[in-house]
């Protein structure tokens, strides 16, 4: 059974940008859209920027060659 998002999701492309779903794989891509939605928003909350380095700096000096 299709993901009740499936057939509105469509109707918002084509009324956004004029394009039409072509197939059935098409179709069935929009349905495996929902998937991943719904994995991105059982992460929502777990994760945080600073988590990750996010200085550049700090990134280069940490890979400087000793001596240097």
């Amino acid at each position: 059974m299709e993901p009740e998002l499936v057939v509105p999701t469509m109707e918002a492309i084509r009324r956004w940008s004029g394009v039409s779903v072509p197939n059935a794989a098409a179709r069935h891509g929009l349905a495996d859209h929902i998937a991943l939605i719904a994995e991105l928003e059982a992460l929502r909350g777990s994760m945080a920027f600073e988590e990750e380095p996010s200085n550049f700096e700090a990134a280069l000096r940490a890979c400087k060659e000793p001596g240097q």
